[in-house]
């Protein structure tokens, strides 16, 4: 038992101090919720695969008020999973999260109240969520794809991509480095202002055509 714990807070401490630039020494690591709340959701689905409910859902609770950030004991996720912030993350049941992803604060990957079984997001290694992006339904989130803050996802998304908007639409495609150690989020096109201005210059050639 000894071994697997402290191979996991040794993870969790490279991963905290990597990607969040505020924390200055190892021992602030137990002050960050994302490694609490990751710390009790192995417990409480170490529980719920038992088939102790009941308890599962008491640790997952208590780490929902401590922390604000509410992991159902269903989800399965991967390692080095790091919550900036973290507050009002929401993570369901049957939500799937690999390896190496960033989510921000605000963040929700949820269902659409229509699905049955699988009804939350399958995100894969390498993911990064922005603030405030809401995630809805069994749709899958291809490897290293980057989703802008705000956005709205109700589709699949390809691996290696950005996206943004609501609801979100893919942007461009690139290659490298993962999106998760990319946490520059000021540089995503706005996709409706681009779209705005395309139509724009349709009808300007349009007007142009009439006129003539």
């Amino acid at each position: 038992m000894i071994t697997p714990i402290y191979k996991f807070i040794n993870e969790q401490m490279r991963t905290i101090k990597l990607k969040d630039p505020s924390v200055k020494s190892s021992a602030e690591v137990f002050l960050h919720p994302s490694f609490w709340a990751v710390a009790a959701h192995r417990l409480s689905h170490r529980l719920y695969k038992r088939n102790h409910f009941f308890m599962a859902r008491a640790v997952c609770m208590i780490a929902r008020f401590k922390t604000g950030i509410e992991i159902h004991p269903g989800a399965t996720i991967g390692k080095r999973l790091f919550i900036d912030h973290g507050l009002g993350v929401v993570i369901g049941e049957t939500t799937e999260i690999g390896n190496d992803v960033l989510i921000y604060q605000g963040v929700t990957l949820g269902g659409t109240g229509k699905d049955v079984g699988k009804r939350h997001p399958t995100i894969s290694s390498g993911v990064m969520i922005g603030a405030g992006v809401k995630v809805l339904g069994p749709v899958k989130i291809g490897r290293g794809v980057r989703i802008g803050a705000g956005s709205v996802v109700l589709d699949d998304i390809p691996p290696h991509s950005t996206a943004v908007g609501v609801p979100a639409k893919v942007v461009r495609c690139r290659h490298g480095k993962q999106a998760s150690h990319c946490m520059d989020q000021t540089q995503f096109p706005n996709v409706y202002a681009n779209e705005i201005n395309e139509l724009r210059e349709r009808i300007d050639g349009i007007e142009k055509r009439i006129n003539n």
